[in-house]
């Protein structure tokens, strides 16, 4: 008997999510905390395919956490909108991960924000980095191999900043 090879769509493409009328804030506005919770849901969807999710942190008492995130809020989103999400794996070592996602409007598809982050692997006995177990370390690069074609990010590495205009 063979083992399954694997495969991912590249950019992976979360399934369709939408504004609940609730994350909309007292200026009217999609609060942007909830941009980071639909980013988050499609990161889970995604990372679930390499073996990482909730059975894994039970399974092998390690999980995965967010180093650091960038969010940039391009066109606003408002109550009862669906939006695609798409995920790609930019970069990945021994312990970390690096991914870019887009989230764009579903039924027009103009891109509304986008999202960098960093996770790092954490054994939760420690409470400190380790390396991926091969299996996922694997599937990882399995993910990579199949995005690593795609276009760089227009917004990938920015820096935040207050631009000054020479006088």
């Amino acid at each position: 008997m063979t083992a399954t090879a694997i495969s991912f769509d590249a950019p992976f493409k979360g399934a369709r999510q939408h504004v609940k009328d609730e994350w909309i804030d007292y200026n009217g506005h999609f609060n942007m905390a909830y941009y980071s919770v639909l980013f988050d849901q499609c990161c889970d969807e995604a990372l679930l395919l390499t073996g990482l999710g909730a059975d894994y942190v039970k399974t092998h008492n390690c999980s995965y956490f967010t180093l650091e995130a960038h969010v940039n809020y391009i066109r606003e989103l408002t109550a009862g909108d669906e939006v695609d999400i798409t995920l790609q794996l930019h970069d990945f070592d021994a312990k970390r991960i690096h991914f870019f996602l887009h989230m764009y409007h579903a039924k027009e598809g103009w891109l509304s924000a986008t999202m960098e982050a960093l996770c790092m692997h954490v054994d939760m006995t420690k409470k400190k980095s380790a390396p991926w177990p091969d299996d996922i370390r694997k599937k990882i690069s399995t993910m990579y191999e199949a995005h690593k074609y795609l276009p760089t990010p227009v917004q990938l590495g920015r820096s935040m900043g207050i631009v000054r205009k020479m006088a």
